[in-house]
């Protein structure tokens, strides 16, 4: 119903080489979160997989029919914005509608996929609206449901929730996630907020540069990255880098993620002082400035009192550090 391949696709703009070279492969029914930082090439992959830009070469094969040369409309895909893209003058059941009769869809047919979709988003108080008389929130539900009732082989999500605040986000990316369930769809997820990646995916792949750093599961990707650039990329707080030379290690780096580090007023191994102390009620977070490592980033469960100019001892639990090469790859 919805399977995915990509081969070997470039994109250049110009001079400018976006996408090196992506293999990926997507099963019916997962969803996959595409995730790096700003102008690595996520959306740009997407929009390839829409057919909103002509890939330089290479081939996307959805159900495995080559669609490269297919247009964006008779891919069989459906695409959720960042800016929503509805209709000011059309009702909220017209937006839904607008694809549907655009493609001859019968009246009733019609009918009986807004009221299955509109139900299922708590989208049914607000059909006879404008875009204008809606959160934000309930916007980004209609522009879902607009894709949901035209039944695509693959959804594609473009950092939809960028524009709401903290909590919407929150609520969405629930909804999102309980779609998915229902629907039993595929869906590709573009985001540059590693949460929404960890607490979303199926499967992550994380782009750098135009290039596949790494795909997987997420906790497979928070607790083997295969090189610095994921390492540094997944959690939050991001992991610690400490020069290899300074442990007495044989490796250019260790890393160490703040919550895998324990803290103790008069021992452990790396001793340190409170630069800064972040209570946020359910974590507290240390930066600590030791003799040792350097900066580091601690992240306790609960409240800890301690505050600027504190001494501190920091200790890493046991087997929680991670080595890389000079190349940045991940030792053993």
């Amino acid at each position: 119903m919805g399977s995915l391949k990509i081969e070997q696709v470039k994109k250049s703009f110009g001079n400018v080489d976006v996408l090196k070279g992506i293999d990926l492969a997507v099963e019916d029914g997962e969803f996959v979160v595409f995730v790096g930082p700003s102008g690595c090439g996520k959306s740009t992959l997407l929009r390839v997989i829409a057919g909103l830009e002509d890939a330089t070469s290479g081939r996307v094969l959805i159900d495995g029919d080559d669609v490269s040369a297919t247009p964006p409309a008779k891919r069989g895909i459906a695409m959720v914005f960042q800016t929503y893209a509805l209709y000011p003058h059309l009702t909220v059941r017209d937006n839904m509608a607008l694809g549907l009769k655009q493609a001859g869809e019968p009246i009733a047919e019609i009918d009986k996929r807004i009221g299955a979709a509109s139900a299922m988003l708590g989208l049914e108080p607000y059909l006879k609206r404008r875009p204008a008389e809606l959160s934000g929130g309930q916007r980004q539900r209609v522009a879902i449901g607009r894709a949901v009732v035209r039944e695509p082989k693959l959804f594609l999500f473009d950092e939809p929730l960028s524009n709401l605040d903290a909590a919407l986000r929150v609520n969405t990316r629930l909804e999102i996630a309980q779609l998915h369930r229902r629907l039993k769809a595929t869906m590709i997820y573009v985001t540059h907020d590693q949460v929404e990646a960890m607490t979303l995916a199926d499967k992550i792949v994380v782009l750098n540069a135009g290039r596949v750093e790494q795909v997987g599961a997420p906790m497979e990707l928070y607790n083997a990255p295969a090189n610095e650039f994921v390492a540094g990329f997944i959690g939050s707080p991001k992991m610690n880098f400490i020069d290899g030379g300074r442990l007495g290690e044989s490796v250019k780096t260790v890393g160490v993620r703040p919550e895998h580090i324990t803290v103790d007023p008069a021992k452990g191994d790396w001793k340190g002082t409170v630069v800064h102390a972040e209570h946020l009620g359910a974590d507290t977070n240390l930066f600590l400035d030791c003799e040792k490592t350097g900066m580091l980033t601690v992240r306790l469960f609960g409240e800890y009192a301690a505050e600027p100019g504190m001494t501190l001892h920091a200790t890493p639990q046991p087997g929680r550090l991670y080595r890389f090469d000079a190349d940045g790859r991940a030792v053993k």
